[in-house]
């Protein structure tokens, strides 16, 4: 039976510990519990006289061990850290005299994993003098421990989400808009949004049924509310006017079983100011009957525009440069295809020597080059004309609707401007090399755009001719 238990079993001799707390309470110690946290060194004494007799099977699974010498050479792995402020208490239980108790303490595997545990302790009958023969039980608890300690963990995160939540949380009851939306389904109408029509005063009804049941930190800042009592006793401030509209939505969404639902609407702070916001609603999960339980969450839709503004930024500018990316120039170069506009103008432009300049002065000078690049081309066209940053350091202008000698009067502007940067900014100059083509009839811009590219690359090659020239001559 011993050997075979579904529990750890332990089979030790005490003896050695009765004998010192003998000869303690000799010495005159009287409170265990602050002789031992005076010296902490102590305890490690009381637990060098507990004698590991026997363990059995489940008791070597368990810890994992291969056999008893095994355990026994590893005992300071076993019991450490947390376990011993449990394991003064049991001491201080057997000084007092008990020869049966019980605690929850922590134990370690072999190989340092945490075991929480059930820990009984009896002094065997006939062995109550000397404690020579004490048996221990060990059940692991360390599964629903782990569970409860998961749960509070759980429970935590998710306060400190809604607590601490950039947006604007609230927790309601929409119990008592169910009830009314039952009623009225009851009463056979079937097209409700002609019904909310009809009878504006049910919307009405409906918004006075809510009940906030909590809301976040943020709501307090975003509503200009010093606290939550204030918030919700002027709560009629705060849903009015604009908003019953978008609320009639949501209640015929309701009607129709979207217990998730988001929209934009129009919320008031305290002081009177709109509140343009983007609305998510849900039914918690476990509330679907009743709708006793529902979370509404606000983001300030301005922000959020500010964020998708940027990001369409992002898709169509190059963030060096700020001019149009490639992406754009071939939507912009397929558009005017399609439109059929006549004549278009293609100008491609390459900034000669930035690979060198990256070379012997680093990237960032090679990016400011690209910048100034970006501020000559912004500067030179306006709109209908497209100015893009097409690769590294190419750059290409579509001109809608310019012949050849408008096109040329704006390269001649992109050169003194580019004059103007040099004797603005020191160090490397711009250098450019540009290719024109105008789209002839029948043509598709993309031979346009390529016979641009080829002239532009002759240019380039004859800069880098001189270059190399004057090099030699140097």
């Amino acid at each position: 039976m011993f050997e075979l238990a579904p529990v750890s079993l332990w089979l030790e001799d005490f003896s050695g510990l009765a004998e010192l707390f003998a000869r303690w309470r000799a010495e005159g110690v009287q409170d265990l519990r602050a002789h031992l946290r005076a010296d902490r060194s102590r305890i490690a004494q009381c637990t060098r006289q507990l004698k590991v007799l026997q363990v059995n099977r489940r008791t070597l699974e368990l810890f994992g061990a291969a056999d008893l010498p095994q355990l026994l050479a590893n005992l300071d792995k076993v019991f450490r850290d947390d376990m011993l402020d449990h394991h003064v208490e049991e001491l201080v239980q057997l000084w007092s005299g008990a020869l049966a108790y019980g605690s929850q303490t922590v134990n370690y595997t072999l190989d340092g994993r945490r075991l929480d545990v059930a820990l009984q302790v009896r002094v065997l009958p006939g062995h109550e003098a000397r404690w020579d023969r004490v048996l221990l039980s060990l059940e692991d608890l360390s599964g629903r421990e782990q569970a409860r300690r998961a749960l509070q963990r759980s429970e935590r995160y998710a306060q400190g989400l809604f607590e601490h939540s950039p947006v604007s949380l609230w927790v309601e009851d929409f119990s008592g808009v169910k009830r009314l939306i039952d009623e009225v389904r009851l009463q056979g109408i079937t097209d409700f949004r002609v019904f909310t029509d009809v009878h504006p005063e049910f919307v009405e009804r409906c918004m006075a049924e809510i009940r906030v049941v909590d809301v976040n930190r943020q709501t307090l800042t975003m509503f200009r509310a010093p606290d939550k009592p204030t918030l919700l006793k002027r709560l009629p401030d705060i849903f009015r006017d604009e908003m019953r509209r978008p609320f009639t939505e949501q209640l015929i969404e309701l009607w129709s079983g979207k217990l998730y639902q988001q929209r934009e609407t129009v919320n008031y702070a305290l002081d009177g100011e709109t509140l343009h916001v983007h609305l998510q609603f849900a039914v918690l999960p476990g509330h679907e009957e009743d709708w006793s339980l529902v979370q509404v969450s606000l983001t300030d839709i301005t922000a959020r525009r500010k964020a998708e503004a940027y990001l369409e930024f992002l898709g169509k500018h190059d963030a060096l440069t700020k001019l149009r990316n490639r992406s754009y120039f071939d939507d912009e170069l397929n558009r005017l295809e399609r439109k059929g506009t006549q004549p278009v103008a293609l100008l491609v432009i390459d900034l000669n020597g930035l690979k060198q300049v990256n070379d012997e002065r680093g990237h960032r000078a090679g990016d400011a080059l690209l910048r100034r690049m970006g501020e000559v081309l912004a500067k030179a066209v306006e709109a209908p004309a497209t100015a893009a940053r097409i690769g590294g350091d190419e750059f290409a202008l579509l001109l809608p609707a310019v012949d050849q000698a408008q096109a040329e009067q704006v390269v001649a502007q992109i050169h003194a401007l580019v004059e103007l940067n040099n004797q603005f900014h020191s160090g490397d100059p711009l250098r450019l090399a540009i290719g024109l083509a105008i789209s002839q009839p029948g043509e598709r811009l993309e031979a346009a755009l390529h016979r641009a590219d080829k002239l532009m690359y002759a240019q380039k090659k004859a800069f880098h001719a001189q270059s190399e020239h004057d090099r030699r001559q140097g």
